[in-house]
């Protein structure tokens, strides 16, 4: 598994955000809309620069241990006071394939359970998406269910699969 090591994201990652965010699959499996407006990952940055200001959210770029940019974590939706949130990832192209997304959804949920002090923690992934299911279950998640017709995008509804972690889960096997 790729070494992955977190950093708050900011300015200095928007170039290789917007680049990743303009990859098909990347489109296809997550909530970023399609087609991607031209100042959106300016735009998403702001949003997560507030959340960081208020708790309710949390973003982080990835780099692996060249310090090469891999993909991002990002905790939305915090609930301080159920001490839980969503969390998400998003692998660089040119970083799939050798453990980059299950290194950095470790590292988000090793984030999540000891800095921001949350208890559970889920992911919402697209059924047809094999990949970032494997990602979810290496990290320690367990599937708790579908989630039908849960997402409107491009004019098609898409059935997700919930996951969750708890704090006090064992850690996954390394």
């Amino acid at each position: 598994m790729t070494p992955v090591r977190l950093e708050l994201l900011n300015e200095s990652h928007l170039a290789a955000v917007a680049a990743m965010l303009a990859d098909p699959d990347v489109l296809r499996f997550t909530r970023v809309p399609d087609p991607t407006p031209p100042a959106f990952a300016q735009e998403w940055l702001r949003l997560y620069e507030t959340g960081r200001r208020d708790g309710t959210r949390e973003a982080f770029a990835a780099r692996d241990g060249d310090g090469r940019f891999v993909g991002i974590g990002l905790a939305f939706d915090i609930d301080r006071e159920e001490s839980e949130a969503e969390l998400g990832y998003i692998v660089a192209p040119d970083a799939r394939g050798r453990g980059a997304g299950t290194a950095i959804l470790r590292a988000l949920t090793d984030w999540a359970f000891a800095e921001a002090r949350l208890l559970r923690l889920r992911l919402v992934i697209d059924t047809l998406n094999p990949a970032s299911l494997l990602v979810a279950e290496r990290a320690g998640y367990v599937r708790e269910g579908v989630m039908r017709s849960v997402h409107f995008k491009n004019g098609k509804r898409i059935d997700a699969v919930l996951l969750s972690r708890l704090q006090s889960d064992p850690p996954p096997p390394p």
